[in-house]
Formats: structure tokens, sequence, C-alpha cells
């Protein structure tokens, strides 16, 4: 597919959510499936909610995520500016243009009188769109209502006939021009409104391929007419290809919300989701690589990736799952990886043992040991702690769960064995521990389950024998001696 720009273009208005990265990814697999080109534009319009803050958060999100684009901010590129609201001089001659060619018209329509005519319509049941009462107002009807003070809107001029266009997800689609009335392009107080600006951007950045939410699905008939007004005009080469990407669902069949809190990009970032991992989970939600393979690459993605192949129903995003993808991508990494991404939880604020209590020596010992074993990064945290913290942490419900009527005969015993046992080797500190339990009538389950929970402060963690070995001799049985003394007491 030759010359294929697309473009990714969020407002910076509160934090990244989940949606909104699988739209970004589907645009930039799109682009780099086709060795086209992504722009990365920003719609900062709405000067009452956008912010520098959010705008920062974006370009971050996007890095984290390992997207790169090819024009936009930080990089400039032929049709800069990339912010809209570095672009309102365009706008604004844009609407003039369609004003002058008949395209679009002053509506003097006040807010009441809109309202009046639309619950009329209703009660008739008729279509309550705009009703094109300032359509073709004479120059006595317009100089009337400017000397009543009235400040009028500008609309654009739908076409009175069908609109069909064929979206790339769902197929052809047409809306009859009575569903599709009128709308307005600028404000009163000469704002551009987004039904202006963004097809303008996509005309004027010679956009070729629309991949949006399925939420502006209704906006497109809107955009199609004006398009060929903008074609007219010569400021648009021709209409984009329009996919409109299915929803993503939350709990309870609802469309996932920027205020539901899974839907936060910030965090999957804060528990330590890998952004191969979410990004493999992301695209699973209206794509697939294949109907039997679940797990798989960003570049085997861009590789295979086609917006044809998208199903136009409904994903459910499922924690659970995305999770488990997470987890075969931490098990993916090498280990050099694995430990320099766990980095940030293993320091302040994350860490709660003092710096100088970390030891590096026994991290790269454990490190492959719980790379195994791990959904998210931030776990490493509670996994390892045992190894740099002067105690155990330990919770009366793992204590009460582990340290059962005679748990301290079986850890005097198992004291014994560990003692004589051959601290350079698991199997040894293992076969120490089977002994003891043995001799309780225990098998190895049971009996390692006060051992480490006396060692490590917990009932389930990283395989015991190896963490024994590493945590050292020394520790391991002042440990097991300091529980024998609390259930002594």
């Amino acid at each position: 597919m030759a010359n294929v720009r697309v473009r990714f273009c969020p407002s910076p208005t509160g934090n990244p959510h989940v949606g909104l990265v699988r739209t970004a990814l589907f645009n930039w697999a799109f682009a780099r499936h086709n060795e086209g080109t992504l722009v990365f534009r920003i719609e900062d319009t709405d000067a009452a909610r956008d912010s520098e803050e959010s705008y920062d958060q974006l370009l971050d999100s996007m890095r984290w995520l390992g997207f790169d684009w090819d024009e936009g901010p930080e990089i400039g590129g032929p049709h800069a500016p990339y912010r809209q609201s570095q672009r309102m001089d365009i706008y604004a001659d844009v609407a003039a243009k369609l004003l002058d060619a008949g395209h679009a018209y002053r509506c003097y329509c006040s807010t009441e009188e809109l309202d009046t005519r639309r619950d009329a319509a209703r009660a008739a049941g008729k279509p309550s769109g705009y009703d094109g009462h300032c359509r073709d107002l004479s120059d006595e009807q317009k100089a009337a209502y400017e000397a009543e003070g009235r400040k009028p809107i500008v609309r654009f001029r739908m076409p009175d006939e069908a609109i069909t266009f064929d979206d790339l997800v769902r197929g052809e689609i047409t809306y009859l021009p009575e569903n599709v009335p009128d709308y307005g392009i600028v404000r009163a107080n000469g704002a551009p409104l987004y039904t202006l600006v963004n097809p303008v951007d996509d005309a004027l950045m010679e956009i070729t391929h629309v991949l949006r939410g399925e939420d502006l699905l209704s906006s497109t008939p809107r955009q199609v007419a004006l398009y060929k007004a903008l074609t007219e005009l010569g400021i648009a080469k021709e209409t984009p290809a329009f996919g409109h990407l299915p929803y993503v669902m939350g709990e309870g069949n609802k469309k996932l919300s920027k205020r539901d809190p899974e839907s936060s990009l910030n965090l999957y970032r804060e528990r330590g989701f890998l952004p191969e991992g979410l990004l493999n989970y992301l695209s699973l939600l209206g794509w697939s690589l294949a109907a039997d393979r679940d797990i798989f690459s960003i570049d085997e993605m861009v590789a295979a990736f086609d917006v044809t192949d998208v199903n136009p129903n409904p994903a459910r995003f499922d924690l659970k799952k995305c999770e488990a993808i997470n987890a075969d991508h931490i098990r993916m990494l090498d280990v050099k990886d694995f430990t320099e991404r766990c980095a940030p939880w293993l320091r302040a604020p994350f860490a709660p043992w003092a710096p100088e209590d970390f030891d590096e020596a026994k991290w790269q010992a454990i490190a492959p040991h719980a790379q195994s074993r791990m959904k998210v990064l931030s776990e490493i945290t509670d996994n390892v702690d045992f190894l740099f913290l002067p105690e155990p942490v330990s919770d009366d419900a793992s204590w009460t769960k582990a340290m059962k009527e005679g748990s301290d005969a079986l850890l005097r015993t198992a004291r014994e064995k560990l003692e004589a046992a051959d601290w350079t080797s698991p199997e040894s500190l293992k076969e120490a521990v089977l002994t003891a339990g043995e001799e309780h009538g225990l098998k190895l389950g049971k009996a390692q389950a006060p051992v480490r929970v006396a060692v490590t402060g917990r009932t389930v963690g990283l395989p015991l024998f190896e963490s024994l070995e590493i945590l050292g001799k020394e520790k391991t049985l002042a440990r097991v001696d300091a529980a024998l003394a609390k259930l002594a007491a």
C-alpha cells in the first residue's frame, strides 16, 4: 500500500487510558506494516480541559510504549505546527472559504429556540436534529438578527442526499440525509469546533486512513461531506478511508470509561506491566495474529497487521488475561533485562529496606527464580524483601496458617538438620527439611510451611531451598531461632 499516512490525535485531558493506547497501537502498527507515516497530532483546542501536564504525560506514555512517530511534537515536519491551539488562523481561513463558497452559513438560532423546535419535532415523531431554519436567510433577516445583538455560529450545509462510505472494519455504511442535519463548525465567539478542525487537519496533513474509535462513527458522514467541499476548494486532495475500531468494554457490558480505574495507563505502569505485554493484550481487543495464538511480539504484530482483519464486535477488557499475558512476556525476557527492569521496585519509594541493606549479589542470584513466578514487576518487592530486611515481614494470618500444633518440634528438628546440611546445595537443604518432616510424620509440603514462614514471613513465595541458600546459613538459622522463641512465648 503506497503512501500510507495515518494520525494519532489525542486531547491532553487527564491521564492516558487503555482505549486510547489501543487506538494508537493500531495506527502505529498499520503505518509500520505499510512502511507509511504516523503523524502525532495534539488536539488541544479545549482550553478549559487541556493541560500541559497531560500533554507531557502523552509524550512520555508514547515513549514508554515504544511508539515512534514520523511527524509531530519534538520532531516537526512539513505540516507543522502539530498542536491545534497553534493553528487557529488556518481554521479561520478555511471557515471563511466555506462561507464564501456557500458550503456553510451563519445560524442565529438561540439555544432556547433550538430546544423548543427539537421538543416539537420529537413530539411529532420526527428527527430532532437541526431543522435548517437559518439555511436560506435573506440579507434583511440576517441584518434584523444582528440588530438584536445575536452572535451567530457557523453551520456546515449538509447535502440533501444519502452519504455512503466503505468502512475498513464494518463494510459499506449509508446515512440518510434526515439523520445527518447541518452541524456547527465554529462557535459564536469564533472558536472552531472539533467538527471542523479535525477533518481540516487531516486534509492539510494529507491523511490517507483514519483509524479511530467506534464512538466517532456517527460523525463520519459529516466529515465525508466536508471533505467533498474541501476538495472542491482545493484544500483537500481526497477523502481518507475510514476504519472504526470496536468498543473496549468494562464491567457490566459498558464501554470502558476514562473514569474506570482499570482504564488508566498509569496504573499499569505503576504495577510494573511491560509495554510489550500490555500492547500484546491490547492488540487482542479486536484483532488476532492467529486463532490459536495469543502471545507474540510487537514486531510479529506489525508484520501481520491489517486493519481489515479487525473484528467490529465489542471487545471485553479482562484484567486477569492481561496479567497472564504480561507474565508470559516477563518470562520471555533474558535475565539481565529482567533484573534491569525490576530496578525501580528495588529502591525507594517502593522498597521497604534501607538502601545500604540491598545486596546486589543476592539479587542477581534470586532473580532467575523470581522471574518465572511474577505477573507484574511490582511483585518483586514482596518476593525478595526477606533477603534485605533485618527480619521477615509476617502477618498474623500467615503465621497462624503455618504454625500448627507441633510446629515447634518440627522447627527444632529442621534446624538441626539444616545446621548439618551442605549450604552450597539446595538439594541438601531440601533433604534436611524432608528428613525432619518424615521424623514427625509429615510430607515435604507440610514440613516446609513453618520453615518458609519463619524465614520469609510468607506462606507462598519463591522456591524455598534456593531462597535459603541465597539468604545464607547464619541468617536462616537465626530466623528459625526467632520463630521458636515466638512460639515458646
